[in-house]
């Protein structure tokens, strides 16, 4: 279940994501042909990527699911769609055996909140369900890169290591390459169809698992469709007469007119990420960074105008006085959602998860509470150019240490977590045991106090079904969610490297690590417009320049994606 995410400082990120949904939401992405591997060895600094004919050897077999049938299809690399109640009695099975030899498997992954106990009801009938004893290692996901880096660096690594697209800076790639098992044997070609759940995992999420020249990870797929969404309070807005803005000038109008500081209401928070999609930016949350082809020149988003035009823009609303003051804290600003709550302020972008978390949390002590998201604009009021996410982001790795029982035992693992909703398997996975974690009335689950202790982010980290997007309590959400990605996708291109797999030579990862940092402090008004100039031109004499040469041989070699 995963968007596009940036780190955790001004905007949105997975971390939320996740957070704040244990249970809504899984996703897709369409198919497109990929690149060959270039340089490196085996030996585990292989770079570049991998596709085309090498790939297609690689990847597993294709079996769409027909388990059970979504109310709202795929459109425009949207998830699927489910607005319907939960019927119990009609749940599907999409597991017919248990496939698990009852071995022992470690899984380190990050979690949000307090962990629950290992032997706890929810983790023992996932175990039995899979016939597989899952021991837990859950890490802190607020600073899981670190603990990420020094398990890699260690000769002691878990049987299975969770890694979030955006963990994987620095040497984390090359250290995936170095420790991780090949797949390939289980998975490559029909051998997929051992396991129907995975087989029905879309193409693109596979390749974006290929690492090093083999298939080491399990994908969590993810929507193509743009993920991150100016949310607002559609109620306020209703009742003040507001209009949703169209433009870049009359957003900065509407905002002039929400703020009244002495009534310590603003109009948003740091809007950075909604400036970047209202101007066309290109994503850099993820290996390529902000790559793609330009009127035949490759170019970076760093150097481009319409990356320092969003951050003019934003800058301008800070310096307006409209950007709620939390939001100048940058890294430690708190959590959003009770100053929302309470009006503070009226708009802020962040994942399209939150449209329902929000809802969730405000439906019992808030009943006129409406979150809704905001179509996105052109900066000029005509259409937006947006740029399609990643169709996957998160993996799941298997320790090249592992013996074969182990490895079949986490496919065993994977199968059950990649189960599609409307089935037994999916349900466990999400909401655990009927009666302990979850009752259900009128047809909407509920978690009990039990469940919101045991059922959180730990199965559902290993891998996932095609993007799916489920809220049988607040169905109308579920088909806004949809909706709005099948109306945002319309407008959203591939860039030249999507959907590859990139590991960059170690020598250029990390010389875009201060430009987020920068972006921030240009948007706060304490650096300048000029001192990004400045930056990007240090970039380029540093690296920026060969690392482009780098990029323009994997697309001249192999080709890019096709829109």
């Amino acid at each position: 279940m995963t968007p596009n995410a940036a780190s955790a400082s001004s905007g949105p990120s997975r971390r939320s994501f996740l957070a704040s949904t244990a249970v809504a939401t899984a996703a897709v992405a369409g198919g497109m042909p990929l690149l060959a591997a270039c340089g490196g060895s085996e030996g585990g600094s292989r770079d570049g990527t991998t596709s085309g004919k090498d790939a297609k050897k690689i990847l597993p077999a294709y079996v769409a699911s027909n388990v059970v049938t979504p109310d709202i299809p795929s459109k425009n690399g949207s998830a699927l769609g489910f607005t319907g109640k939960l019927d119990l009695a009609g749940l599907k099975t999409s597991v017919s055996k248990k496939l698990g030899k009852g071995g022992k498997v470690t899984i380190m992954a990050p979690f949000w909140g307090s962990p629950p106990k290992q032997n706890n009801a929810y983790y023992k009938a996932m175990n039995d369900l899979i016939g597989v004893d899952v021991v837990w290692q859950n890490q802190d996901g607020n600073t899981y890169d670190q603990k990420l880096g020094a398990v890699l660096a260690s000769s002691d690594v878990p049987d299975v290591v969770v890694v979030p697209g955006w963990n994987m800076g620095g040497k984390i790639p090359s250290a995936i390459i170095s420790k991780f098992a090949d797949l390939g044997p289980h998975l490559s070609g029909d051998k997929v169809k051992e396991y129907p759940n995975l087989a029905a995992i879309p193409t693109d999420a596979w390749r974006r698992s290929i690492f090093g020249g083999k298939l080491r990870g399990l994908p969590m797929p993810a929507p193509s469709a743009p993920s991150m969404v100016p949310l607002y309070r559609q109620d306020i807005f209703e009742k003040e007469g507001y209009e949703v803005p169209k433009s870049c000038d009359e957003f900065m109008s509407l905002a002039k007119e929400i703020t009244n500081a002495k009534a310590k209401r603003w109009a948003c928070l740091d809007m950075k990420w909604t400036a970047f999609q209202a101007f066309g930016v290109l994503s850099g949350s993820e290996k390529p960074l902000g790559w793609n082809l330009v009127d035949g020149k490759l170019v970076n988003r760093i150097e481009t105008e319409e990356f320092l035009e969003a951050l003019e823009w934003s800058r301008k609303l800070f310096a307006a006085g409209v950007v709620h003051p939390d939001s100048r804290m940058g890294k430690n600003a708190p959590d959003p959602g009770p100053k929302f709550a309470a009006g503070e302020f009226l708009i802020y972008p962040n994942n399209i998860s939150q449209w329902w978390g929000r809802t969730a949390e405000q439906a019992t002590q808030n009943p006129d509470f409406k979150i809704w998201g905001m179509d996105i604009w052109g900066h000029d009021g005509g259409d937006p150019t947006l740029w399609a996410d990643q169709p996957a982001g998160i993996f799941a790795f298997v320790s090249k240490k592992a013996s074969e029982s182990v490895i079949r035992d986490v496919l065993a693992v994977a199968n059950v977590t990649a189960a599609p909703y409307g089935t037994k398997e999916y349900m466990m996975t999400n909401y655990g045991v009927e009666g302990t974690h979850y009752t259900v009335k009128d047809g909407v689950p509920t978690k009990t106090d039990q469940g919101n202790i045991d059922v959180m982010n730990a199965y559902v980290m290993v891998t996932g079904p095609a993007a799916t997007i489920a809220h049988p309590d607040f169905p109308d959400v579920a088909k806004g969610q949809v909706e709005w990605q099948q109306r945002m996708g319309a407008f959203a291109k591939k860039s030249s490297f999507w959907g590859m797999q990139i590991t960059e030579p170690a020598r250029y990862t990390n010389l875009t690590n201060d430009v987020e940092q920068l972006e921030d402090d240009i948007v706060r008004g304490r650096k300048k417009i000029s001192d990004m100039q400045q930056f990007v031109s240090d970039w380029k004499s540093k690296g920026g320049d060969k690392l482009r040469d780098w990029y323009r041989k994997i697309l001249d070699e192999n080709g890019g994606a096709a829109n």
